[in-house]
C-alpha cells in the first residue's frame, strides 16, 4: 500500500512539473514572438535574394575573362559568399574573390577555391 502511495505522489511531482515548464515555455514564446523572429515569408524571401545573389556571383565568374567555372560553386548567406571548389590556375583563385566582392550585394567573401588538376588526377 505504501508503495502504491508513493507511486501517486511522484505522478503528483511530475505533472507540477510538466505544467510549469510548459507554463515558462509558453510565456517565453510570446516573448520571442513580439521580437524580431522573422516570419516564414520573410525566410522565404531572404532564400530567394540568396539564391539571386548567387547566381548574380556565379554569372560574373562565367564571364570573366580566362575564368572556368565549371568545378566552382558558388553559396550565397545574407550576402555573404562563400566561393569553394577548383581552378586549373593559381591566379583563378584571387580572381574569383575579387569578381565576387565586386558585386553588388555582397558584404563578404569566404574563398575555399583550391587549384585542382586537369583531367581529374589520373
Amino acid at each position: 500500500m505504501k508503495a502504491v502511495d508513493l507511486l501517486k505522489a511522484l505522478g503528483v511531482v511530475v505533472c507540477v512539473a510538466v505544467a510549469s515548464s510548459a507554463y515558462a515555455q509558453s510565456s517565453d514564446a510570446t516573448v520571442t514572438d513580439s521580437g524580431a523572429a522573422p516570419t516564414k515569408a520573410q525566410k522565404s524571401a531572404t532564400k530567394k535574394e540568396d539564391r539571386k545573389l548567387g547566381y548574380s556571383v556565379r554569372r560574373a565568374l562565367s564571364k570573366a575573362q580566362g575564368f572556368d567555372v565549371s568545378n566552382v560553386f558558388v553559396r550565397a548567406r545574407s550576402g555573404a559568399v562563400t566561393l569553394s571548389g577548383t581552378v586549373l590556375e593559381g591566379g583563378q583563385i584571387q580572381q574569383a574573390a575579387e569578381v565576387a566582392k565586386g558585386m553588388p550585394g555582397v558584404k563578404s567573401v569566404s574563398n575555399k577555391i583550391t587549384l585542382g588538376v586537369q583531367g581529374g588526377g589520373q
